[in-house]
C-alpha cells in the first residue's frame, strides 16, 4: 500500500478547537505557507469524519475573505503552454506587489496516487515571492479539474489578491472550470487544427477569454487568431453585454502579458458591476455541492431530495461554501453529512 492510500485510511480530527482554528484562519489570511498548506491537506481529505473540520475552516475563510478578490481559469489543449503563461502572468502581478496563489492540476501517478508535478516543474519562481502554488491530481476525475479543486479555490482566495487554476488540459468535455473561476482563459497555439475541433465540441462557448498563445511564431499565429475572430462573430453572445477579446500573448518574450491582465481586470469590473458575479458564484456554490452529493449518495440521494432540478434548487438556496449546501443537501435527504 503507498503512503498516501495508508494515510487516507487513518482516522482525522472531526472538530477543530476554536483556538486552533482561529489561529490558522489568520495565518491563511496573512499569506502564510505553513497555514496556506495545512488547510490545503485538510480540504484535500476525503473521509467522512474531516467534513466538520472542513465545514468550519472553510465557512470562516470564505466570510473573511474580501469579495475583489478573483478567481481565473487557465484552460487549453496540452502542449499549448497553458504553465509558461501562468508563470508570466504570476510574474507580473508579483511585480504590481499583489500576491498570487495557484492550483496546477495534473494527471494522476499510478503508482502513488499523487500529482504528476508536469505543469508546477515548469514554473520558475523564486520561494521568497508571495506565491504559492499547489499540484493537485485528477484522480480520474472528468471534467478537468481536482476533486478537491473547488475547495482549494477558498483556502487561496482568502489568501491572496488572484487565485490562477490550470486545468489538466482539455480535450472535448473538460469544461468544469466554468463552474469554479469567474473569468476563464481559453488557450491555444497557433496551427494545430484546435480551433476547428473547439468549434466542434462547443468549448468556445466558455471562455472570457481567447489568447492565442506562442504570438512570437508570427504569421500562423495571426491566421489562429483570425479564425478565432471569425467564430466569434458568428457565435451567438452568451452574455451580449461582454464579447471576450481574442489576444495574442507570449510568455516567451513577454508580449501581450500586460494586456492579457488588463482585460481580466476589465473582465472582473464588468463582473462587480452586473449580476453575473453573484449568477457565477451561485452556479459554483451549486455545483461543488452537487458534485460532493452525487459522488457520496448517488441517485438514491437525488432521488429523497425529489430529483436533480430540485437539489439544485435547495443548493442555490444555501448561504456560505458548497461544503455548506452539500451538508444541507445531506441534512434533508436524512443522511448524516
Amino acid at each position: 500500500m503507498s503512503f498516501v492510500r495508508w494515510w487516507r485510511s487513518q482516522p482525522g480530527p472531526t472538530a477543530l478547537p476554536s483556538e486552533d482554528l482561529g489561529a490558522r484562519v489568520e495565518g491563511i489570511l496573512k499569506g502564510e505557507s505553513a497555514c496556506i498548506a495545512q488547510a490545503l491537506a485538510c480540504v484535500e481529505d476525503t473521509r467522512a469524519e474531516a467534513v466538520p473540520v472542513q465545514l468550519q475552516l472553510l465557512a470562516r475563510l470564505h466570510q473573511a475573505t474580501p469579495p475583489e478578490r478573483a478567481v481565473v481559469g487557465l484552460t487549453g489543449p496540452p502542449g499549448a503552454g497553458k504553465s509558461s503563461l501562468a508563470s508570466a502572468l504570476i510574474r507580473h502581478w508579483l511585480d504590481e506587489g499583489l500576491g498570487v496563489g495557484m492550483l496546477a492540476v495534473d494527471p494522476t501517478s499510478r503508482r502513488s496516487g499523487g500529482a504528476l508535478l508536469g505543469d508546477r516543474a515548469r514554473l520558475r519562481l523564486p520561494p521568497s515571492e508571495r506565491v504559492f502554488v499547489r499540484s493537485m491530481a485528477t484522480q480520474d476525475q472528468l471534467g478537468g479539474l481536482a476533486p478537491a479543486t473547488r475547495a482549494a479555490v477558498v483556502v487561496l482566495r482568502a489568501a491572496f489578491d488572484w487565485t490562477l487554476v490550470e486545468t489538466v488540459g482539455v480535450g472535448q468535455s473538460e469544461v468544469d472550470i466554468e463552474t469554479v473561476a469567474e473569468s476563464v482563459v481559453l488557450v491555444l497555439q497557433p496551427g494545430s487544427g484546435d480551433t476547428l475541433q473547439f468549434m466542434k465540441a462547443g468549448i468556445l462557448e466558455i471562455p472570457d477569454v481567447l489568447v492565442v498563445h506562442k504570438w512570437d511564431l508570427g504569421a500562423v499565429a495571426e491566421r489562429t487568431r483570425a479564425d478565432l475572430e471569425s467564430i466569434l462573430a458568428i457565435a451567438p453572445d452568451a452574455a451580449p453585454e461582454w464579447r471576450p477579446p481574442v489576444l495574442g500573448v507570449s510568455a516567451q518574450t513577454g508580449e501581450g502579458v500586460a494586456e492579457l491582465v488588463s482585460a481580466l481586470c476589465e473582465h472582473q469590473d464588468y463582473l462587480a458591476h452586473s449580476c453575473e458575479l453573484a449568477r457565477r458564484r451561485r452556479a459554483s456554490r451549486v455545483a461543488w455541492a452537487l458534485e460532493l452529493f452525487r459522488l457520496r449518495y448517488g441517485s438514491l440521494g437525488l432521488e429523497r431530495l425529489g430529483g436533480l432540478e430540485a437539489a439544485e434548487r435547495l443548493a442555490a438556496e444555501c448561504p456560505g461554501t458548497g461544503l455548506d449546501a452539500f451538508s444541507e443537501l445531506a441534512n434533508r435527504a436524512g443522511f448524516d453529512a
